[in-house]
């Protein structure tokens, strides 16, 4: 890694973070340069680099070329001239000043001659834009192929791919270096640095939910509105904000639920069971797992961040309506009662609510009746404590459910093709 970073020239930078394009972090041409180094850490033995000098100035682009040159002095094969459509328009060696270069594309007829004192990147740039092209009536890359650098190529391709005698042929007891564990080590960890290295995402959600979490309203009709206000704003904030991170999420979920325990729990003076706390804690943490994942679902399944953010506001929207606390189960119309039976919230309320209070019979009243509280959250939300067994499965299936989601069309969906 060190003969990388010296190869490229980037030991100055070494430990700098890159940081966000054109807001923090790296320069753009030192960000192309870090691309090459990517690459470089495989060892291979050919580079197809693909507009590596695009959007940079004269400058920047001296510098990419002398560390295209360094790499060449390795003994490694670069291409990298090419046109649309992945066509080669110049395959060979640059020489002192670039004399080479200059010299093939000055040779053909209508390119203008470089000026004294220019710059061989930008005029080999500028003579071999597309309009330049379109306006000479001439194909660079059908004018490479009659050449004598593409014949000269092609004879030594012809000449290499012919292995020495005596010698064998390369074998490798496995298609990657390190073993399936290995790699999802390497990728957890390094998920965790980029996670560690965004502490303004992490410590606003954290902050959110403590924030949150203060409310000492002991009243049922307020307990249950807060924690509903509660499961709405933080899920809808866990949700959106997710979008242009998608990384490791576990632990920071378990401390998020974590605090949000410990400061709303005694705050609006629940029940003290441990029976109870242990529902409180597994409802919160699958609810705030399950807003996550279904983000990432929602990025993984978008073209653009513009597209994830509108899918994932008529989501809470979705969410919001039909969570059944402000239209109640018994109330919603029968065709649009499915909703309500496939949409998380429902069940995380059916959880909280039936684990916190289904087994207490004290009296209250309620729109003018007086009912017990089983009997009310029965009449009113249909929530039943013969079916927290169900919402406990279901809790746990919903990010399970999601994050296979993600996982499946992240790895099948490619929105970067042409």
């Amino acid at each position: 890694m060190p003969e990388v970073l010296q190869l490229i020239e980037l030991e100055e930078i070494k430990d700098a973070l890159v940081g966000t394009c054109g807001v923090s972090g790296i320069s753009r041409e030192q960000r192309k340069r870090l691309t090459i180094a990517v690459e470089l850490v495989s060892n291979p033995s050919i580079i197809f680099m693909d507009e590596p000098t695009t959007g940079l100035d004269a400058r920047a682009v001296v510098v990419v070329m002398r560390v295209v040159k360094n790499i060449v002095s390795t003994k490694r094969t670069v291409i990298i001239l090419m046109k649309r459509g992945g066509k080669i328009i110049y395959s060979g060696e640059l020489g002192q000043n670039s004399c080479n270069l200059i010299e093939y594309f000055e040779g053909i007829p209508g390119v203008s001659k470089i000026k004294e004192n220019y710059n061989p990147a930008t005029w080999m740039l500028e003579v071999t834009n597309p309009s330049i092209e379109a306006e000479l009536r001439v194909d660079f890359a059908h004018l490479y192929k009659e050449s004598y650098l593409y014949q000269r190529n092609k004879k030594l391709v012809n000449e290499l791919r012919v292995p020495t005698q005596g010698s064998e042929e390369l074998h490798f007891t496995t298609h990657f270096s390190q073993n399936r564990w290995e790699q999802f080590k390497t990728c957890l960890w390094k998920q965790h640095l980029s996670y560690w290295r965004n502490p303004t995402y992490n410590l606003g959600r954290l902050i959110l939910a403590m924030v949150s979490s203060f409310d000492k309203d002991q009243d049922l009709f307020n307990i249950m509105g807060s924690v509903y206000v509660f499961m709405i704003s933080i899920g809808a904030s866990n949700l959106l904000s997710i979008l242009p991170v998608v990384i490791i999420e576990i632990p920071y979920i378990f401390l998020e639920a974590t605090l949000f325990l410990i400061i709303s729990y005694p705050a609006v003076n629940l029940y003290e069971s441990a029976y109870k706390v242990s529902w409180y804690f597994n409802d919160i943490f699958c609810t705030l797992l399950n807003y996550k994942y279904m983000g990432m679902a929602i990025a993984s399944l978008s073209s653009t961040y513009q597209m994830a953010s509108i899918c994932g506001s008529f989501c809470i929207t979705v969410v919001n309506l039909f969570s059944g606390f402000l239209i109640p189960q018994p109330m919603l119309p029968k065709w649009w009662v499915w909703f309500y039976w496939i949409i998380l919230t429902s069940w995380t309320l059916r959880g909280l609510f039936t684990s916190q209070y289904g087994d207490i019979n004290r009296e209250i009243i309620a729109f003018g009746k007086r009912k017990t509280i089983t009997a009310f959250l029965e009449s009113h939300y249909g929530f039943k404590r013969e079916d927290l067994l169900l919402t406990a499965i279901l809790l746990l299936a919903y990010p399970i459910f999601f994050a296979s989601i993600f996982i499946y069309f992240t790895a099948k969906l490619n929105f970067q093709k042409r």
